[in-house]
């Protein structure tokens, strides 16, 4: 498909995520159509990128979002907290008729997207692609490369080796939406359900992949993925793991934000998503590295964009990663541009 002119609104473009998405589609020939609630900062990025257009709105302003998405092929949503934007955008993106995908990493906002959307989304033939980002969709895709069609599975393992992690503002916001939501607890999925409990984290090693090699890091450090695995997978156990360096970072207050260090932006954090499959008595393991959780998340979302309206995908309805696309093929397009680097 040529992309160019095809359309494609992003909601919270001035955000820090948003610039990156912004960016990509640019680059890989989309026209991003900026949309957020501060006209001010919308049209200062706009200067940034000449040709683009500036569309305000707010979710509590159902027609606004409907003239942001008019003409749009497809909606990125990059506002959070994704517990206030995520219905209202879906909802506009339902009406226009065209696909909805979020970068959203709060737990609670895609369960929800999972619980309001799936059978309205599905009866419609719509497309909504929920935590499509560095949280939530590349566990899932390295999960299902690594099941190879395989919808079954006894335990799903994913250490983040992170060697910091500067919170954004947007990402402190929606950390305490989730607290609240969830009161204080902590959530783990076990026993083929989510569970709610009180218990204190405990630690363990995990052996990193070289450079990283064996690490601490906190077990049920949990993430989105114990939302977007068991959404397609059968599977008793998910639980995801954090280093303490960047598990320490995002709990401190005074730690600032992302720094850039070249020309995309991109901070000198460094990454390795390492996933642990368990299934029939054997263990199977692919790992994805490279550079700012933030700036990855772009190129995942607008890859997927691509193939939505490509036709590369393998079901309608409220869908994670691994179940929409072919993972293994996904990763590898990522990979043969550089994006990530991908073992198995």
């Amino acid at each position: 498909m040529n992309t160019n002119n095809h359309q494609v609104t992003v909601y919270g473009a001035y955000g820090h995520t948003g610039r990156f998405v912004v960016a990509e589609l640019r680059d890989r020939g989309f026209t991003p159509v900026l949309s957020g609630r501060d006209e001010d900062r919308l049209r200062a990025l706009a200067a940034a990128h000449p040709g683009t257009e500036v569309r305000p709105a707010t979710v509590d302003d159902p027609a606004a979002l409907d003239r942001a998405l008019a003409g749009a092929a497809a909606v990125i949503n990059c506002a959070g907290p994704f517990a206030t934007t995520a219905g209202p955008v879906v909802e506009a993106a339902l009406r226009a008729g065209i696909p909805y995908l979020d970068v959203a990493a709060e737990i609670e906002a895609n369960l929800d997207t999972f619980a309001h959307f799936a059978d309205r989304a599905r009866a419609a033939g719509a497309i909504v692609v929920p935590a499509m980002a560095f949280y939530g969709g590349l566990g899932d895709l390295l999960a299902g490369a690594v099941l190879d069609g395989a919808t079954r599975a006894d335990e799903v393992h994913i250490g983040y080796g992170l060697s910091s992690w500067h919170p954004t503002a947007g990402t402190r916001a929606a950390g305490a939406v989730s607290s609240q939501r969830r009161d204080g607890r902590r959530l783990r999925y076990r026993d083929g359900r989510l569970q709610y409990h009180d218990a204190e984290p405990a630690t363990t090693t995990w052996d990193f992949p070289a450079p990283l090699g064996p690490r601490t890091v906190i077990a049920e450090f949990t993430m989105a993925d114990v939302v977007t695995l068991p959404s397609h997978l059968d599977v008793g156990e998910v639980c995801t793991y954090m280093t303490t360096e960047a598990a320490r970072d995002i709990a401190a207050p005074d730690t600032p934000a992302p720094a850039a260090v070249d020309a995309r932006g991109r901070s000198g954090q460094t990454f390795a998503v390492d996933v642990r499959v368990h299934a029939g008595g054997t263990q199977r393991r692919a790992v994805a590295r490279g550079q700012d959780i933030y700036a990855v998340t772009a190129p995942l979302v607008v890859e997927a964009v691509r193939r939505v309206l490509d036709g590369e995908t393998r079901t309608v309805g409220v869908a994670s990663a691994g179940e929409i696309f072919d993972p293994a093929d996904f990763l590898r397009a990522l990979s043969a541009r550089g994006v990530l680097d991908v073992t198995r």
